[in-house]
This record gives structure tokens, C-alpha cells and sequence, in this order.
């Protein structure tokens, strides 16, 4: 496709087809049906030797790609955590990917590097996070606490394990709660320090880290000769969205010098709206904070905002400048490759930058509040429903309930029996919901946050669930 003209024919056929996907993405099955190992079964096991017609590649793309689609976008995707986009941000995308800037210093784009830091500002601005906080754009939350705990590594060493290697390492001690993210035990054993020295602290009645418990447990460290070097506390565990109380955690981190990194991953982005923001008392006293804005505000992954208070300490935890990457841009200038794991980074501020523009921090916040208000909504119907029971506190947009029909109070057997129901009901390819595990119950988790979703979408879902559990129980 060296043709210009041939580049502009096939562009327009493309954006074509994505309005139209857009606007007929509810007759696609949510979830994906498709067997394992039916896609890489049609694709040729060799590449082609001659070019092929894009008419050609793109009726394969059809044919065969689309069946192994799961559909992230259609209103009645409830699974997981939302992966939002918009059509300002899929603009923005296409600007960039056409670009194809590497914005891994400001010489090498210095627009990309200044609106990533204007971009930062303005969240900090939308959601109360404190300006003495600076911000740079990760991947994802995972890269950013994978960032938090190896620059708090290097600030308890004195960048020793930087230049010396791993051997102060041992006695380190990072603790998060039962109910943290996956990505806190990945980071851990990624920086050395090993999963052995994570420290679980229990949960309270309602999945929250008990402070009480975490300042027991780090005094015993302490006593044993060990080195707490980070807590992580969750605003909006992946399970439950608990929320860590954290002013106290972060009182506990300041008595003895603690790093406090927070994970607000995808809680966060309800920061936006004046009566979320009691969740992030205390966060002067934090170290970092990260939230992603393509979990809930809109733009596509992968885009995290990672903010800290000391970005001296990150610079020093990952600044290296060989010789073919020395400018002679003044110091004061952001190198943002000097700010985390990637040397090569994408125009991710673009995207931002159009969404926020394009909605308006008023817009963002109706679709934000509107979300809630559907939560709510099928909250108050699972609480009139005797059947189905709350299994969590529904701060944001994510649900969290069971079936649980009279005369069925065995756990194993409510267990199976919301296992199945789930399985059921998304193999209708009508939704998709996940599940956790909360205190051992199978949990449904239903998370209303899909950008187009609408209270139609989830009485549809509801509707299902109630159906699909009547059927499972009348064939018991």
C-alpha cells in the first residue's frame, strides 16, 4: 500500500467500517465462542512471499479474527473492569499511530513530552490529588507499582542495590492486603525482594486492610532485625472495590518511614467527582498513586497515570544516559524514558488529551455519576430479591452478589451452583460478567462502566441472571 491515493481509499473504507461496528456492536455475541485453537488453526503456518490484496486481508480479518473477538466495547460487557475507549480517543490513536513518534526524550518530541506534562497537571487539577505530586503516563498499573516498589528499594538502600546488586534484598518487607492485585506479588518477586517478604494484612468486615493489623505486623518485622521498605494500599480492590482506609495507613507509613504507593487502578478515576474524594484522605502523606484513565475515563489502553511526590528518587531509580542518547537539552526539561522501565515510549498524552477535551470535566463526570446510578439501581433490586444476596459494600460501579435460594446454605454447593449460573449465562453470548471469591462464596461480579452502557442494558443482564438461576433451579 505505497499509494497515497490507494492509503486514502482504504482509510476511508476502515473508519467506515468502525462506525459501523459501532453502531451494530450489540448483535455481536459479547463473549467470544470460539474453540481454542480455531483461530491459529486458520492461519497459514508461513507468511506470504508476495504481497496481498488488502480486500483479501481484510475479509480474513472478518472471517476469521472477529469470531475470536471478545467484545469490550458492546453495553452489556459487565466483566472484570471496564478497558473504555471513545471516539475522541480512537481519533487520537489513529494521529498518533499515523505519527509514529518515539517520545522517549523532549528532543526526540517535544510536544508529546510538554502535553504529557500539561495533560498531568490537569489531573491532578480534576481530581484533588496534591500539586506538590508529579505525574508521567506508564503502561499500566502493574509497570507503576512495579515503579513505586523499586524506586522505595533503592530510597531504603540508598541506591545501593542499584549499583551493588541484590544483596540487601533479604530482609526487605513489602506489605499489601489479602485483597490487593496480582501485580503487587508480580513486582515484588520482578525487584529482587521475593515473595516470601510480602506481608498479607488481614481484612475487615468489609475487605478493607485493618491499619491495626499492618502496624503489628511491621513492629514484629522490626524486632526480628527486618526492613519495612513499602506498603501498598488499594482505593478499589480488583475483588470488591474496598477501599483501604487510608489516612491511617498512611500515618502508620510516616512513623516509620514507610513508602505508601496506592493502587486506585480503577477507583481512581471517580476522583473526578467532589463526593469520591473522601477516599484519598490522607494522601499528602502518600509517596505514589496510580489510576488508569482507560479503565474508566474513557481512553483506550494502555494509558496509567502514575503520580509521585519525590521524582528525584524515580529519575535516580532508572536514569541511564549512554552516549547515543546524550543531549545538550537543559536538565530542567522532562525526559519522561528517565521516569520508568520503557526507553521507548508512545504518544499515550494525545489520546488524553482529546478525551478530556472532547467531554469536558463536566462530561466525564455525568457518565461517571450515571454509571453509579445503574450500580445502585440493580443493587436496590438484588436487595428486594430473596433469592440473591450482597456480598459487598457498592461504592462505585461494580456490583458484587451471589444466588442464593432458600433451603441452600451449604457452601460448596451455592459455590457450584453461581458457577454454573454464570457459565450459563454468558455462554448466551447475551452478556458477560466475572466472578471473585469473597470470604470463599463464589461472587458475581457485574461491572457497570462500559461507556455507551444504559439502564436497558442492565435490566436485560439482570433479567438473564434471574431467568437463567429459575432454570438451574428448577432442574435440580
Amino acid at each position: 500500500m505505497d499509494s497515497f491515493e490507494v492509503f486514502r481509499q482504504e482509510g476511508h473504507k476502515l473508519v467506515d467500517w468502525i462506525a459501523d461496528y459501532y453502531a451494530n456492536i450489540e448483535k455481536y455475541p459479547v463473549k467470544s465462542a470460539c474453540k481454542p485453537g480455531s483461530v491459529f488453526a486458520g492461519i497459514p503456518a508461513a507468511p506470504p512471499a508476495e504481497p496481498e490484496d488488502m480486500k483479501v486481508i481484510f475479509n480474513d480479518f472478518e472471517q476469521l479474527i472477529m469470531p475470536g473477538i471478545t467484545h469490550w466495547q458492546n453495553p452489556s460487557f459487565f466483566a472484570y473492569f471496564p478497558a473504555n475507549t471513545s471516539f475522541p480517543s480512537i481519533l487520537a490513536e489513529m494521529l498518533s499511530s499515523a505519527l509514529g513518534a518515539q517520545c522517549m526524550k523532549w528532543e526526540t518530541s517535544p510536544a508529546a513530552t510538554e502535553l504529557e506534562e500539561a495533560v498531568m497537571n490537569w489531573l491532578k487539577k480534576m481530581t484533588g490529588i496534591p500539586g506538590d505530586f508529579e505525574g508521567v503516563i506508564q503502561d499500566t498499573a502493574s509497570t507503576a507499582t512495579l515503579c513505586a516498589i523499586l524506586s522505595a528499594r533503592e530510597r531504603a538502600t540508598g541506591f545501593r542495590c542499584n549499583h551493588e546488586g541484590m544483596k540487601d534484598t533479604a530482609s526487605m518487607r513489602i506489605y499489601c492486603s489479602e485483597e490487593a492485585h496480582s501485580s503487587v506479588e508480580k513486582a515484588v518477586k520482578i525487584a529482587g525482594i521475593g515473595r516470601n517478604n510480602l506481608v498479607k494484612i488481614g481484612l475487615d468486615e468489609k475487605y478493607r486492610m485493618q491499619p491495626a493489623m499492618l502496624e503489628e505486623a511491621i513492629h514484629m518485622d522490626i524486632e526480628a532485625g527486618l526492613k519495612p521498605v513499602c506498603v501498598v494500599a488499594a482505593l478499589g480492590t480488583t475483588g470488591s472495590t474496598a477501599v483501604d482506609p487510608l489516612e491511617d495507613i498512611a500515618d502508620i507509613c510516616q512513623r516509620y518511614g514507610i513508602w505508601l504507593h496506592i493502587d486506585a487502578a480503577y477507583a481512581g478515576s471517580a476522583l473526578i467527582l467532589p463526593e469520591c474524594r473522601w477516599m484519598i484522605k490522607g494522601i499528602e502523606k502518600a509517596d505514589s498513586f496510580v489510576f488508569n484513565p482507560h479503565k474508566w475515563l474513557f481512553t483506550n489502553f494502555d494509558c496509567s497515570a502514575y503520580f509521585v511526590r519525590d521524582s528525584e528518587t524515580l529519575i535516580n531509580t532508572f536514569k541511564l544516559v549512554p552516549e547515543y542518547l546524550k543531549t545538550q537539552i537543559p536538565e530542567h526539561v522532562n525526559d519522561y524514558s528517565n521516569w520508568g522501565i520503557q526507553l521507548g515510549r508512545r504518544f499515550r498524552a494525545l489520546k488524553l488529551w482529546f478525551v478530556i477535551r472532547s467531554f469536558g470535566l463536566k462530561g466525564l463526570q455525568g457518565k461517571l455519576r450515571h454509571h453509579i446510578a445503574l450500580a445502585r439501581e440493580l443493587k436496590s433490586w438484588i436487595e428486594s430479591d430473596p433469592d440473591f444476596e450482597l456480598l459487598a459494600p457498592v461504592h462505585f460501579s461494580l456490583v458484587c452478589f451471589r444466588y442464593h435460594p432458600k433451603g441452600i446454605d451449604d457452601l460448596q454447593m451455592l459455590n457450584r451452583l453461581n458457577e454454573k449460573l454464570l457459565l450459563t449465562a454468558n455462554g448466551t453470548g447475551k452478556m458477560y460478567i466475572t466472578h471473585t471469591k469473597l470470604n470463599d462464596r463464589y461472587t458475581l461480579r457485574m461491572s457497570i462502566s462500559q461507556t455507551h452502557v444504559e439502564l436497558s442494558h442492565v435490566k436485560k443482564a439482570w433479567h438473564l441472571i434471574r431467568e437463567t438461576a429459575e432454570n438451574l433451579n428448577n432442574q435440580s
